[in-house]
């Protein structure tokens, strides 16, 4: 690289260009994008490739240098540091303690990795005014412990936002704010495990594979149930009545289906006669193409039989590290008291800052703005797959999300061997089999976020030379 990167562009009405370059390049690093060794263009050239002061670049450079992103040295070029300690902490801290990352499990980084945000777009100027503002002005009631579940702003807000959007049916009460989505499913895991005296947890096969291992280390016994077209089907589901049932009703992860209405209703109905929790995980309903978002299950469930968890991380930027969980009211007391007794809380400062960006529309806008990329960034992966590789590939969903599914036609091809060499080339695809519990079945999860012109042509190409 002897110049500035083609998909940095600045934005100089916004400003703080030098933040700007510092936190392209950081966010690349860490998704693996940029890997260890890359070499980087020197601070010169970049500057008269973009056309701003050298100075600029030197101080973005000096900070990525400062918190180890960069290495440089008198005479050499800069490059890229070797981040798999930073990488690894990083991913700790993504996960309840008890979910850590198991040692037979490949890391899946880099380009078309599956359910990753584009964070370039971030609102960065926009969230930063909150942020300051915020930090100046909290109140004293803001800095005590009388707030395990969230602050009240920060809670209306995120309900008056999916009670728009997706249909929520709740008060600000019920809505508890977490660090992450897997937080929320942890704590309500192992509170209804423990209220209810049973073990067994269905969960959707195929399904989210961190969910299963949170599930299983609070103590659960999974229970698989099958999915097809249609969805999670209750139906078919043996073994004993489950404390919980764990789904991905409005885009199913990894398929991308859609939870039928018949289904949503039997699987409502088999909660409430199991007297189970639902834990609908709706981690990326706000991106929807071509339609509006789909209902949350939460919204026709009158027996109270719904726990709604959402997250920012996927809808902004996983370094917000803020999701929510809209509890049942009979549960709030218990939710409230496991998030007090295992000290799960996000910043003040953060959740009041989001709170204003919610309020003041920020949050809609960005939604709107982004919808209609990951759209047209959807729609170039699918015609890119559809027409090139019908024969080996059938494609799945494409709704919406930031990830498609692709089968092999060929159910004996070993796809964890094939995306391994696709990967080999800087990728982050995964295998599908690899979120089966019960009989797998081969193909490929792509994430579209980064899937732009040259990039999927690129890809194209790399499929093109795996499969011959």
């Amino acid at each position: 690289m002897t110049s500035a990167p083609a998909w940095l562009s600045l934005d100089h009405i916004r400003g703080d260009l030098t933040g700007q370059i510092y936190r392209n390049l950081r966010e690349r690093i860490l998704l693996g994008q940029l890997p260890a060794g890359h070499k980087l263009p020197s601070t010169r050239a970049f500057a008269v490739s973009l056309g701003i002061a050298r100075s600029t670049v030197v101080e973005a450079y000096d900070r990525l240098k400062a918190e180890g992103y960069i290495e440089t040295s008198a005479g050499a070029a800069t490059r890229v540091a070797a981040l798999e300690r930073m990488r690894s902490e990083r991913q700790r801290d993504d996960r309840a303690p008890a979910a850590e990352a198991r040692s037979d499990q490949p890391s899946y980084r880099g380009l078309f990795r599956p359910g990753v945000t584009d964070v370039s777009d971030f609102p960065y100027a926009a969230w930063s005014r909150h942020l300051a503002s915020r930090s100046r002005s909290l109140r004293s009631h803001h800095l005590g412990y009388e707030n395990p579940t969230g602050i009240r702003e920060l809670r209306q807000a995120i309900l008056d936002h999916i009670s728009a959007t997706r249909g929520v049916v709740a008060g600000p009460e019920q809505v508890m704010i977490v660090p992450s989505t897997r937080a929320a499913i942890d704590m309500l895991a192992r509170t209804m495990l423990r209220r209810s005296g049973r073990k067994a947890a269905w969960m959707e096969d195929p399904g989210y594979s961190a969910a299963r291992l949170l599930l299983a280390d609070a103590g659960a016994d999974i229970v698989p149930v099958p999915c097809d077209e249609q969805g999670i089907d209750v139906s078919r589901a043996q073994g004993l009545p489950p404390a919980l049932i764990y789904v991905t009703p409005s885009h199913q992860y990894p398929t991308g289906v859609t939870l039928s209405l018949p289904r949503r209703l039997a699987l409502l109905e088999a909660a409430r006669r199991h007297e189970s929790l639902v834990v609908e995980d709706d981690y990326d309903s706000d991106f929807q193409y071509g339609s509006r978002p789909i209902a949350a299950l939460q919204g026709i469930d009158r027996a109270e039989v719904v726990a709604y968890v959402g997250t920012f991380s996927k809808v902004l930027a996983p370094g917000l590290r803020v999701a929510y969980a809209v509890v049942p009211r009979w549960l709030v007391a218990d939710a409230s008291e496991a998030l007090h007794r295992r000290g799960v809380a996000v910043s003040t400062h953060i959740q009041a800052a989001l709170a204003d960006f919610i309020n003041e529309g920020r949050l809609r806008a960005y939604l709107r703005r982004m919808n209609q990329q990951y759209a047209e960034r959807m729609t170039m992966m699918t015609d890119m797959l559809e027409s090139r590789f019908a024969g080996t590939l059938a494609v799945s969903g494409g709704n919406g999300g930031l990830q498609l599914a692709a089968w092999f036609r060929d159910d004996s091809m070993d796809d964890r061997a094939f995306v391994a060499k696709l990967n080999a080339s800087g990728y982050g695809m995964m295998p599908m089999s690899g979120f089966f519990i019960g009989r797998p079945a081969p193909g490929i999860l792509f994430g579209i976020s980064q899937a732009q012109a040259a990039a999927v042509e690129k890809l194209a190409a790399d499929l093109k030379a795996v499969l011959d």
